[in-house]
């Protein structure tokens, strides 16, 4: 009989079980469930689609887009198959109740004390993720001791457009710092209501773009700007740097336990300035006693300094060297975890998001 040959038309439900074989080893769940899915599109025998990471830091893209592939090839009556891969950072719902700016996730960069390299491993985690694609910030919110501004070679004051500040920029990143409003050496003696007024002009005065991460460099220690950031704005994880000294493991442990008196999660600790002179292992067992993630360890490397007082960070005057590559790796790992959060956290109800409605209703809303 003529056309009794013919292979049945492949559905849609045909492709989406297929694809629901795909598990996303970091988020623990298949990849039609985490809406990763996009634009699936069946013409006889072809099956296009998009596949959506939650980030583009995701390691395991290349791995991951393969096996999406191969899940709709492998489907009966399927002769070609054509996936683009594209990316859309997971969002912290809770953000955009609290904050009128784009921003979809805020990662707080503390230690506790100073002198732990806190504010370099801030700034190259903001250029290793804007490296791996995404838009990002940093916020120098080290009021006493800000030096983000010269670690990335940016001066000038920011110009104002619609009564807001206007951030710099510097290797792909929005700035901005304490240290753009005041002279330099001037110290800064703020306490409670003037840093909780500084801190709130920088997160509602400020005429962000849209960004996936805006990383904040705290203060050292854990003092009123940690209370005020909190405040103020859903803080979607914290990173704790400190040292390969066993004190760490007093000092991780102070910065710790203010994320998580704050309600703040924990992402992970950084061991910085690990080697030779100051050994390693500190922050390790550190993160091991406070069972929190151990996220690496940044190899004592003196371009690291060089970088920072030269204004260009080892991520943009040598990209290909192993510390470069280690700050890459680290930020892939935040993402990640940042991923995890947000898919994990349920989204705001719809009694929260009336409420907030009702805050932000005003004509106080973001004047001072």
């Amino acid at each position: 009989m003529l056309g009794g040959n013919k292979e049945p038309a492949v559905t849609e439900e045909q492709v989406l079980n297929a694809l629901r074989k795909v598990i996303d080893p970091d988020l623990g769940r298949d990849v039609v469930s985490l809406g990763m899915i996009k634009d699936l599109k069946i013409d006889g025998g072809t099956v296009s689609f998009t596949f959506e990471l939650t980030t583009p830091a995701c390691p395991l893209k290349d791995q991951l887009t393969k096996s999406v592939h191969d899940a709709v090839a492998a489907v009966p009556g399927v002769k070609s198959v054509k996936v683009k891969q594209s990316a859309q950072v997971k969002e912290d719902a809770r953000i955009e109740l609290k904050l009128n700016a784009p921003i979809r996730n805020v990662i707080a960069v503390s230690s506790g004390k100073g002198g732990v390299g806190k504010s370099t491993v801030a700034v190259n985690l903001a250029i290793a993720l804007a490296r791996w694609g995404a838009k990002v910030g940093i916020l120098d919110a080290d009021i006493y001791g800000p030096n983000v501004n010269i670690m990335l070679g940016v001066s000038g004051t920011p110009m104002v457009e619609n009564k807001k500040l206007v951030p710099l920029r510097a290797y792909g990143l929005q700035v901005m710092s304490i240290g753009f409003l005041v002279p330099p050496g001037e110290a800064l003696l703020w306490r409670g209501a003037l840093l909780h007024s500084a801190v709130k002009q920088f997160l509602e005065d400020v005429a962000w773009e849209e960004m996936d991460y805006l990383v904040v460099d705290m203060p050292p220690g854990t003092g009123d700007t940690h209370l005020s950031l909190a405040q103020l704005i859903p803080v979607t994880g914290g990173v704790v740097v400190t040292t390969p000294q066993t004190v760490a493991l007093a000092d991780s442990t102070r910065a710790t336990a203010a994320f998580k008196k704050l309600k703040v999660p924990v992402l992970g600790i950084i061991e910085n300035m690990a080697g030779d002179i100051f050994g390693q292992g500190g922050g390790e067992l550190a993160a091991q006693k406070l069972q929190v993630p151990f996220l690496g360890r940044i190899p004592l490397d003196p371009a690291v300094r060089i970088g920072g007082d030269t204004g260009q960070p080892i991520l943009v005057s040598n990209p290909e060297s192993e510390t470069a590559k280690v700050f890459l790796d680290l930020a892939s790992k935040i993402a990640m975890e940042l991923s995890k959060l947000n898919v994990e956290r349920p989204e705001p109800s719809k009694e929260e998001r009336m409420a907030n409605m009702k805050l932000n209703i005003g004509p106080g809303v973001g004047t001072h």
